[in-house]
């Protein structure tokens, strides 16, 4: 696209919602929600929060997916990776799988009471593939090849082995855009 690095679009962990990997569900969906009423008087709001440990790196993220899957203890039963996940599936299977996993078998009521009880570090996610990372010196054609071909909504930005940023999706579309309409077209 041009000589546009990563490290001018991410977001930096300083400035992106966080929580400590201690602490509960709930914590985290209190963190996320002030982070996106910061986000409405200036850009496009966080859909994560980072979890931290005690010396302040990146562990993981919890976003609004795994706040739902947490939410329903039965989602651990079912595959996490692998080509199936990604797949489109009809009303009909999706409704087998709910009655053969027990799924949403209680109230959402008695459900939401374990978000005060649930850690966060045995919830989030942890990327676990290279393409979820991106150097801060690579160029954005690299991170929207990255983004496109892994379908990710956000990569975790690195240096030197730590995670110093988050690349969102949101963004590069922006810039993309902001590209787009500078020209004139």
């Amino acid at each position: 696209m041009d000589t546009t690095k990563v490290k001018e679009l991410m977001v930096p962990v300083a400035k992106y919602a966080t929580v400590n990997e201690d602490a509960t569900l709930f914590d985290a969906v209190l963190a996320l929600e002030k982070s996106q009423a910061f986000s409405a008087e200036n850009k496009d709001p966080h859909r994560a929060v980072l979890v931290i440990n005690k010396q302040g790196h990146v562990l993981g993220k919890i976003g609004q997916i795994e706040v739902l899957k947490a939410l329903e203890p039965n989602y651990h039963k079912l595959p996490e990776n692998g080509p199936a996940v990604r797949m489109g599936f009809s009303h009909r299977f999706l409704e087998k799988v709910a009655q053969n996993y027990g799924l949403w078998q209680k109230p959402m009521e008695q459900i939401c009471k374990k978000a005060s009880e649930i850690n966060v570090k045995s919830v989030m996610y942890a990327p676990a593939t290279e393409s979820e990372y991106i150097h801060e010196e690579a160029g954005l054609d690299d991170a929207i090849h990255r983004l496109v071909m892994g379908r990710h909504a956000s990569l975790l930005v690195i240096r030197r082995g730590r995670i110093t940023g988050i690349l969102r999706l949101t963004d590069v579309y922006g810039f993309a855009a902001s590209r787009m309409k500078a020209c004139g077209l």
